[in-house]
């Protein structure tokens, strides 16, 4: 017991290296997650007594858990049986598939990330590109049940959409976005999982993959978590609000307890004088191709020219942006008041909201005037005039130059000459019609409903 052990340096260190990630993996991590986590609760307590619509303690969960909760949901436990029945695959191989589901959807909200970073980026990413202006709120908003799970539901025109909303919604809540596949690449997937956004398989066909994506949806909207969808699926690429996909919304239909929170879905409308990828859109419009990327050179060609313009303090923005947000739907009254189909029901009536509330802007409201034939400023601004007033008829929200219909056409005719849409004289360019038409789209559905 008192003899002499001679051993090399080399396993001295490294047993004392192992000793070492012990004692910190015992003893200082524990103490160092329980410090940083009690910080994270503080600041998230300071931030709750700001919110209008607290955060809910589901979304503060940590992953792993809610993976587990969820891979191990009755519901979802179901499916696993049936789908390894239907399939012929052992029952633990159809679990480890519902599992990997399941970690692919969860999010991994950090609310340091959303409200100290997020929220701060998409603030002057918006201010930078636009001049942000607010359609019509509807007053009912202000009467909402602070218990009820509110939903967001909104037309797609960029994917400035997101920045846009997320900053516009941060002094009331932290609202969770289901984003599709383009969103899973790294190192973009930390930062939109860190958001609270859940990563959704548009047209998947995997009975099991939905079912998981079900339950996590159902389970965040009884928890009261706030959310964000947008119904058409994709980016609308003829401007116009597009018809709702029912994934989504019968999950939040199928999953609702009438004895539970109710679910409030909110229009919202949401309008740009100028779109960063609507020459992609309408491109894929004409080929008919729906999955479209904007190639490598032409993102760097873009980011590297207005960064540019940025540098020199030439940067003329685009224009103007805006949001309107519609009265809400009450899924409980809604289901109470309609049988049969309540999710295709429920999607019609939501996205006739939604296309009510997208405010008309400087641009959209020329370019359906120029479509219109005229050949003179003058005859311009009859048209601008004769079409606003008919939208007013239709109770529409115009938000245009504060300085009335003349400053909005000089306003919205330097951009479209700008991008080459008209020339000098108000000829429409004929290779740019396909543009003046997505441009034009708002104006014209709006008229329409």
């Amino acid at each position: 017991m008192t003899g002499t052990v001679e051993l090399p340096i080399w396993l001295v260190v490294l047993v004392l290296a192992l000793a070492g990630i012990a004692a910190l993996d015992r003893i200082l991590a524990p103490s160092v997650r329980w410090f940083f986590r009690r910080r994270m609760e503080r600041a998230v307590a300071r931030l709750n007594e700001r919110l209008e619509r607290p955060i809910a303690p589901f979304k503060l969960a940590q992953r792993h858990d809610m993976i587990l909760r969820l891979a191990y949901d009755p519901q979802v436990m179901q499916a696993v049986a049936e789908h390894a029945a239907e399939t012929g695959v052992p029952p633990t191989v159809a679990m480890q598939e519902a599992r990997a589901y399941a970690a692919e959807i969860v999010p991994a909200f950090s609310a340091t990330m959303y409200f100290g970073f997020a929220v701060q980026v998409a603030r002057w990413l918006t201010r930078v590109f636009y001049r942000v202006r607010i359609g019509r709120i509807d007053p009912a908003l202000g009467q909402v049940d602070n218990r009820a799970t509110v939903v967001f539901v909104m037309n797609h025109r960029s994917n400035m959409d997101y920045v846009l909303v997320t900053w516009l919604i941060a002094d009331r809540s932290a609202i969770s976005y289901a984003v599709g596949e383009w969103a899973r690449v790294w190192p973009l997937s930390r930062l939109i999982r860190g958001m609270g956004a859940y990563f959704i398989r548009r047209g998947s066909r995997n009975a099991l993959y939905r079912r998981v994506l079900a339950r996590y949806v159902q389970m965040a909207a009884a928890e009261g978590v706030a959310q964000a969808i947008f119904p058409e699926g994709g980016l609308s690429l003829d401007g116009r609000v597009g018809e709702a996909k029912l994934g989504l919304l019968s999950y939040f239909v199928n999953g609702f307890d009438p004895e539970g929170r109710d679910i409030l879905f909110v229009p919202v409308g949401l309008g740009y004088d100028r779109v960063l990828e609507d020459r992609v859109l309408t491109e894929a419009a004409r080929t008919g191709v729906r999955r479209f990327r904007p190639g490598p050179a032409g993102v760097v060609a873009f980011v590297f020219r207005m960064g540019w313009r940025l540098l020199r303090g030439n940067f003329p923005g685009f224009g103007a942006t805006a949001a309107g947000f519609g009265a809400p739907v009450s899924l409980r009254a809604f289901l109470a008041g309609h049988e049969g189909d309540v999710a295709q029901a429920l999607g019609a009536e939501l996205m006739g909201r939604v296309a009510r509330a997208v405010p008309i802007l400087p641009v959209p409201l020329v370019a359906a005037a120029l479509e219109a034939g005229v050949v003179s400023r003058e005859g311009l601004e009859v048209e601008v005039r004769r079409l606003a007033d008919a939208l007013s008829a239709k109770d529409a929200v115009l938000r245009l130059h504060p300085q009335g219909l003349e400053a909005t056409v000089e306003e919205a005719l330097l951009h479209l000459r700008r991008r080459g849409l008209v020339t000098e004289d108000l000829a429409l360019r004929e290779e740019k019609r396909a543009l003046m038409a997505f441009y034009a789209a708002p104006v014209r559905q709006r008229l329409e409903l």
